[in-house]
C-alpha cells in the first residue's frame, strides 16, 4: 500500500499524456506471468479502520500468488491510500490506469470516492469490480456497464429494518442516528420508504459526523423522546459509543444497527457484551467474533489465513473478513476467465456467477447476470443474545420474509 497524492499526479501528468500511453503498456496489466489489479482504500485519516479490507485483500492475493497464482499467473497488487477524499480517489484511479497499466480495478472502498471515478472507468472502458459500497448506484448496468458493486443494498438494508419494525413492533415511537453521509443517508430513506405511511413514527432523526463528539448529547435527547426503538446507521467504533451510553441513561431501546457496525469483536465487546444484548442487524458475512463459528470448516480455513497472514489483521477483524470474501470472489472471475483476460471477458464472467462464498452466511450465494450486477442480494436478520448472533428469519433479499419471535 503506498500513499499517493494529487501533487504526484501532477508530476506525472506532465510527463505523460494520455495519448502517449503505447500499446505495450496497456499489454502490460496482463503478461504471460502477471496480471495487474488496482484499488484504493482509506489506510490513514478519520476512516483508515476500513484500510483492514485492504490490507486483506493484499493478502489474500499474496496466498494466491504463493500457490502458483490464478491460471499460472500471479496477481500484482496496487492498493493506494486515498484518505477517503473522493478527489484522492479520482487521481490515483488514472494513476493506476494509465500509469500502473493495471487490467482493473477492485474492491477499492467507500462510496464517494467509487462514484467518483465511475464515469473515468466507463469511458475507458476498464472494469471496476466489486466497488465496496451499498449504494445502488454502483450497479446499474443499463447506465454504467463497467461497474459492478458487491454487498447489499444500504436502502433494501434500511426496508428490512422498517419491516422489521412493523411486523413485531407495530404503532411503537423510533428515532434514528445516521451518519452524515451517502450511506447513512442511503440508509435512513430506505427506513423511511419501508415505513410508507407510518414514518411519521419516526419522532426523531438525528444526523452525525464520523468523528462527532458529542454522541453523549444526540443520545440523551433520542431518549428523551420516549421512543421504544432505535436505529443506528454507523461505524462499529460509534455504534460501540451509543450503546454504552444508552446503558449509562438506563434506556434500553429495540436497538438495531446496521450490518457494518455490528460486528462482536469491533462493536460489541468494546460496547460491553451485557450491554448489547438483544441488539439486531442483517447480516450476509459470517462474524469472525462469533463462537458459533469456530468449529465450521470455512471459518477454520480463515483462521488458517489470519494466523499465517499477519498483516491482514485479527482473527476477529470483519473488516478483514470483508476484504477476503471480495478478494475470493474477485478470483473466481480470474478464473472463470481462463486464458482470455480481455477487459470484455473480465466483464462478461463478473456478470456470470453463481457460487457460494466460504464465509456468506449458510444458505447465501453469490449470483450474477448480465442485468444484475449485485453479487451479494441476500442477507438474514439475526440478534444477539449476548455471546453469539441468532437468526431470527429466513434469507431474503428485497421482499420482507416472516420473523421468528
Amino acid at each position: 500500500m503506498k500513499p499517493l497524492g494529487r501533487s504526484l499526479l501532477a508530476i506525472v501528468v506532465a510527463l505523460t499524456s494520455v495519448g502517449a500511453a503505447t500499446q505495450k503498456m496497456r499489454d502490460q496489466a496482463v503478461t504471460s506471468s502477471e496480471i495487474r489489479i488496482g484499488s484504493f482504500m482509506p489506510y490513514t485519516g478519520s476512516l483508515e479502520a476500513f484500510g483492514a479490507i485492504g490490507k486483506a485483500q493484499a493478502a489474500y492475493f499474496e496466498m494466491i500468488n504463493e500457490r502458483g497464482g490464478i491460471n499460472g499467473r500471479k496477481i500484482k497488487f496496487f492498493s493506494y491510500d486515498d484518505l477517503s477524499d473522493p478527489h484522492n480517489a479520482l487521481d490515483l484511479t488514472r494513476i493506476l490506469v494509465e500509469i500502473d497499466n493495471v487490467l482493473l480495478m477492485f474492491g477499492s472502498w467507500g462510496t464517494p470516492g467509487n462514484l467518483a471515478v465511475r464515469k473515468y472507468l466507463n469511458e475507458k472502458q476498464v472494469p471496476q469490480l466489486f466497488a465496496l459500497s451499498g449504494d445502488a448506484h454502483l450497479s446499474d448496468p443499463s447506465l454504467f456497464p463497467w461497474t459492478m458493486g458487491w454487498q447489499p443494498s444500504y436502502r433494501e438494508e434500511g426496508r428490512i429494518y422498517a419491516n422489521y419494525i412493523q411486523a413485531f413492533y407495530p404503532g411503537r415511537k423510533i428515532v434514528a442516528l445516521w451518519q452524515n453521509d451517502n450511506f447513512g443517508r442511503e440508509l435512513f430513506k430506505g427506513l423511511e420508504e419501508g415505513l410508507g405511511d407510518v414514518a411519521r413514527m419516526i419522532r426523531v432523526d438525528i444526523a452525525y459526523d464520523v468523528a462527532d463528539e458529542h454522541l453523549d448529547t444526540h443520545v440523551s435527547i433520542l431518549r428523551r423522546s420516549g421512543a421504544e426503538v432505535l436505529v443506528f446507521a454507523g461505524t462499529p467504533e460509534n455504534a460501540a459509543k451509543v450503546i454504552r451510553i444508552a446503558a449509562q441513561l438506563d434506556w434500553r431501546p429495540v436497538f438495531i444497527l446496521n450490518q457494518m457496525a455490528s460486528p462482536i469483536g469491533t462493536a460489541l465487546m468494546p460496547a460491553g457484551l451485557e450491554k448489547a444484548g438483544g441488539v439486531i442487524t442483517a447480516s450476509f458475512l459470517k462474524d469472525p467474533g462469533d463462537p458459533a463459528w469456530k468449529d465450521e470448516q470455512a471459518n477454520g480455513d480463515w483462521r488458517t489465513f489470519i494466523d499465517k497472514y499477519h498483516q491482514a489483521g485479527g482473527k476477529d477483524d470483519s473488516a478483514a473478513v470483508f476484504g477476503h470474501a471480495a478478494a475470493e470472489t474477485l478470483a473466481q472471475v480470474l478464473k472463470q476467465c481462463g486464458e482470455d483476460l480481455s477487459r470484455e471477458n473480465v466483464m462478461k464472467q463478473a456478470a456470470a456467477l453463481d457460487y457460494p462464498a466460504s464465509m456468506l452466511l449458510p444458505d447465501l450465494k453469490i449470483t450474477t447476470g448480465p442485468w444484475d450486477f449485485r453479487p451479494i442480494k441476500q442477507l438474514r436478520l439475526i440478534q444477539f443474545d449476548g455471546r453469539t448472533w441468532q437468526p431470527i428469519g429466513e434469507v431474503f433479499e428485497k421482499a420482507f420474509s416472516g420473523v421468528k419471535k
